[in-house]
Protein backbone atom coordinates (compact mmCIF):
# COMPACT_ATOMS: atom_id res chain seq x y z
CA UNK A 1 0.00 0.00 0.00
CA UNK A 2 1.37 3.43 -0.97
CA UNK A 3 0.70 6.20 1.54
CA UNK A 4 0.71 9.95 0.83
CA UNK A 5 2.04 11.87 3.81
CA UNK A 6 2.29 15.58 4.59
CA UNK A 7 2.70 17.95 7.50
CA UNK A 8 3.33 21.54 8.44
CA UNK A 9 6.12 22.83 10.68
CA UNK A 10 4.05 22.09 13.79
CA UNK A 11 4.05 18.34 13.18
CA UNK A 12 7.39 17.58 11.54
CA UNK A 13 8.39 15.29 14.41
CA UNK A 14 5.13 13.35 14.20
CA UNK A 15 5.49 13.00 10.43
CA UNK A 16 9.00 11.61 10.91
CA UNK A 17 7.64 9.10 13.43
CA UNK A 18 4.85 8.09 11.01
CA UNK A 19 7.43 7.57 8.26
CA UNK A 20 9.55 5.41 10.58
CA UNK A 21 6.46 3.35 11.38
CA UNK A 22 5.58 2.97 7.69
CA UNK A 23 9.13 1.90 6.81
CA UNK A 24 9.26 -0.59 9.71
CA UNK A 25 5.99 -2.14 8.52
CA UNK A 26 6.86 -2.34 4.82
CA UNK A 27 4.63 0.43 3.50
CA UNK A 28 5.70 2.56 0.56
CA UNK A 29 5.07 6.29 0.97
CA UNK A 30 5.38 9.59 -0.83
CA UNK A 31 6.31 12.59 1.32
CA UNK A 32 4.72 15.87 0.22
CA UNK A 33 6.52 17.98 2.83
CA UNK A 34 7.20 20.10 4.70
CA UNK A 35 10.78 19.14 5.40
CA UNK A 36 11.84 21.78 7.95
CA UNK A 37 10.71 23.49 11.14
CA UNK A 38 10.36 26.84 9.36
CA UNK A 39 6.89 28.32 9.61
CA UNK A 40 4.72 27.35 6.63
CA UNK A 41 1.09 27.05 5.61
CA UNK A 42 -0.46 23.60 6.09
CA UNK A 43 -2.85 23.92 3.11
CA UNK A 44 0.12 23.92 0.71
CA UNK A 45 1.16 20.43 1.81
CA UNK A 46 -2.10 18.76 2.82
CA UNK A 47 -3.73 19.48 -0.54
CA UNK A 48 -0.90 17.79 -2.44
CA UNK A 49 -1.24 14.63 -0.35
CA UNK A 50 -5.03 14.65 -0.80
CA UNK A 51 -4.71 15.12 -4.56
CA UNK A 52 -2.36 12.12 -4.71
CA UNK A 53 -4.96 9.96 -2.95
CA UNK A 54 -7.87 11.29 -5.02
CA UNK A 55 -5.99 10.65 -8.28
CA UNK A 56 -5.03 7.10 -7.28
CA UNK A 57 -1.31 7.85 -7.19
CA UNK A 58 -1.44 6.81 -3.52
CA UNK A 59 -3.83 4.35 -1.88
CA UNK A 60 -4.34 6.27 1.36
CA UNK A 61 -3.00 9.39 3.02
CA UNK A 62 -1.88 10.63 6.41
CA UNK A 63 -1.70 14.36 7.13
CA UNK A 64 -0.54 15.94 10.37
CA UNK A 65 -0.34 19.40 11.91
CA UNK A 66 -0.31 20.65 15.51
CA UNK A 67 -3.95 19.72 16.13
CA UNK A 68 -4.87 17.70 13.03
CA UNK A 69 -7.85 19.97 12.43
CA UNK A 70 -6.47 22.26 9.72
CA UNK A 71 -5.05 19.48 7.57
CA UNK A 72 -8.29 17.49 7.82
CA UNK A 73 -10.32 20.48 6.65
CA UNK A 74 -7.99 20.98 3.68
CA UNK A 75 -7.96 17.32 2.68
CA UNK A 76 -11.75 17.14 2.79
CA UNK A 77 -12.00 19.97 0.24
CA UNK A 78 -10.56 17.66 -2.44
CA UNK A 79 -13.30 15.70 -4.23
CA UNK A 80 -13.10 11.99 -3.47
CA UNK A 81 -11.41 12.41 -0.11
CA UNK A 82 -12.90 11.22 3.16
CA UNK A 83 -10.35 12.36 5.73
CA UNK A 84 -10.95 11.40 9.35
CA UNK A 85 -9.47 13.42 12.19
CA UNK A 86 -8.57 10.69 14.72
CA UNK A 87 -6.87 10.77 18.09
CA UNK A 88 -7.96 7.39 19.40
CA UNK A 89 -8.10 3.80 18.21
CA UNK A 90 -11.89 3.53 18.20
CA UNK A 91 -12.24 6.33 15.64
CA UNK A 92 -9.36 5.00 13.54
CA UNK A 93 -11.01 1.58 13.33
CA UNK A 94 -14.56 2.72 12.71
CA UNK A 95 -13.73 5.39 10.16
CA UNK A 96 -12.39 2.57 8.00
CA UNK A 97 -15.12 0.05 8.82
CA UNK A 98 -18.07 2.39 8.34
CA UNK A 99 -16.86 5.42 6.33
CA UNK A 100 -14.19 3.86 4.10
CA UNK A 101 -12.01 6.87 4.96
CA UNK A 102 -9.05 7.18 2.63
CA UNK A 103 -7.11 9.74 4.67
CA UNK A 104 -6.19 10.12 8.31
CA UNK A 105 -5.42 13.39 10.13
CA UNK A 106 -3.68 13.64 13.51
CA UNK A 107 -2.18 16.34 15.70
CA UNK A 108 1.36 16.28 17.06
CA UNK A 109 0.32 18.20 20.19
CA UNK A 110 -2.45 15.69 20.83
CA UNK A 111 -1.14 12.22 19.91
CA UNK A 112 1.98 10.59 21.32
CA UNK A 113 4.15 8.22 19.31
CA UNK A 114 2.71 5.06 20.87
CA UNK A 115 -0.88 6.10 20.24
CA UNK A 116 0.04 7.24 16.71
CA UNK A 117 1.37 3.77 15.93
CA UNK A 118 -1.85 2.13 17.14
CA UNK A 119 -4.01 4.60 15.19
CA UNK A 120 -2.00 4.22 11.98
CA UNK A 121 -1.97 0.41 12.33
CA UNK A 122 -5.76 0.30 12.59
CA UNK A 123 -6.25 2.84 9.81
CA UNK A 124 -4.04 0.89 7.40
CA UNK A 125 -5.13 -2.63 8.39
CA UNK A 126 -8.88 -2.28 8.83
CA UNK A 127 -10.91 -2.99 5.72
CA UNK A 128 -14.17 -1.31 4.83
CA UNK A 129 -17.05 -3.40 6.14
CA UNK A 130 -19.40 -2.42 3.34
CA UNK A 131 -23.02 -3.32 3.39
CA UNK A 132 -26.15 -1.53 2.26
CA UNK A 133 -26.33 1.01 5.09
CA UNK A 134 -22.68 2.09 4.84
CA UNK A 135 -22.71 2.12 1.04
CA UNK A 136 -25.88 4.21 1.10
CA UNK A 137 -24.34 6.76 3.45
CA UNK A 138 -21.13 7.05 1.45
CA UNK A 139 -23.23 7.52 -1.71
CA UNK A 140 -25.01 10.39 0.03
CA UNK A 141 -21.65 11.96 0.93
CA UNK A 142 -20.59 11.66 -2.72
CA UNK A 143 -23.86 13.28 -3.86
CA UNK A 144 -23.28 16.24 -1.54
CA UNK A 145 -19.73 16.53 -2.86
CA UNK A 146 -20.95 16.50 -6.47
CA UNK A 147 -23.54 19.16 -5.70
CA UNK A 148 -21.12 21.60 -4.03
CA UNK A 149 -17.67 20.81 -5.47
CA UNK A 150 -17.97 22.21 -8.96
Amino acid sequence: MKIAIACDHGALNLKKAVIAYLEKNGHEYKDFGTYSNESCDYPDFAVRAAEAVASGECDRGIVVCSSGIGVSIVANKVPGIRCAHCHDTYCAKYTRLHNDANMLAMGEKVVGIGMMEEIVHLFLNTEYEGGERHDRRIAKIKAIEEKYCK
